[in-house]
């Protein structure tokens, strides 16, 4: 099975333009993601996937630097990125992770692909129907054969910008899986390490200075620990807790009770 992890990003981000490229320990923020996705080790062939919009040359620029394979499509039609990346390198199966999520665990990585290799039955695997673990180590892979059907099929803006809904939210026609936290807990909505304030960047910064100069490979646990120790840190972006893409169309989708029930329940 050839595996392809495609790791979108662009500059355009309408909250925090350029986050990709804050400095983390002098260096951009995207390549220290892409050191701890290449930690992991069944991602296969990792694509950047960028937009054709100028504003994305920076992100070329810095993937050729760095010998990254860097990929350019659609600015907002994230499936039509993800497709074409697969059709160009010969995908069976394509991992989906946004550079949003900066301190993604590789070991949680590996688990996800891992449980879509040991199960064939499955169309699509991931770790977010339902997520437990801290958000921020979003990890989706699907088959090249329901990523071209939805590639085909999905016709709403939602499906297209954020790539999988189709397939998630399809469970007649899609057999799908998920992984969850093996710590029993749900860590979704009480930590956010994922990246869209200045807040963020600063938890993030925070957490890459505390933890990389020992272990440049730091895991989940790691953070854990190290909140523990420092709740002050927790602290610095925890008034965005809990914010999801899915907030603004409760309405539509139709696989997310479990997200409508912790929105309940704060």
């Amino acid at each position: 099975m050839k595996i392809v992890t495609v790791i979108q990003a662009r500059m355009s981000s309408t909250r925090l333009p350029g986050k990709v490229m804050l400095p983390v320990l002098s260096k951009p923020l995207l390549i220290r993601m892409l050191e701890r996705a290449q930690s992991a080790k069944l991602i296969g062939s990792l694509v950047v996937a960028t937009s054709t919009n100028s504003d994305d040359d920076e992100i070329e620029k810095l993937c050729e630097q760095n010998n990254i394979t860097c990929f350019r499509g659609h600015l907002t039609d994230l499936l039509d990125r993800h497709y074409q990346v697969a059709i160009k390198f010969g995908a069976d199966a394509v991992v989906k992770i946004p550079s949003d999520c900066p301190l993604i665990d590789p070991r949680v990585i590996d688990k996800v692909i891992q449980h879509f290799i040991n199960h064939e039955e499955y169309d699509f695997v991931s770790n977010l129907h339902p997520a437990t673990y801290p958000d921020g180590n979003d990890v989706e892979i699907m088959s090249f054969a329901s990523l071209e059907c939805a590639w085909k099929d999905a016709s709403k803006n939602y499906e297209r910008e954020h790539t999988t809904p189709f397939i998630w939210e399809h469970q007649d026609v899609f057999k799908v899986g998920n992984i969850a936290w093996e710590s029993g807990l749900d860590y979704s909505t009480s930590h956010r390490w994922t990246i869209d304030y200045p807040e963020d960047y600063e938890f993030i910064r925070k957490i890459f200075e505390e933890l990389y100069p020992s272990n440049p490979v730091f895991g989940l646990n790691d953070i854990l620990d190290l909140l523990k120790r420092k709740p002050e840190i927790a602290e610095i972006n925890s008034q965005h807790l809990g914010k999801y893409w899915y907030d603004n169309h409760l309405d539509e989708l139709t696989h997310i009770d479990e997200y409508k029930k912790k929105l309940k329940d704060k």
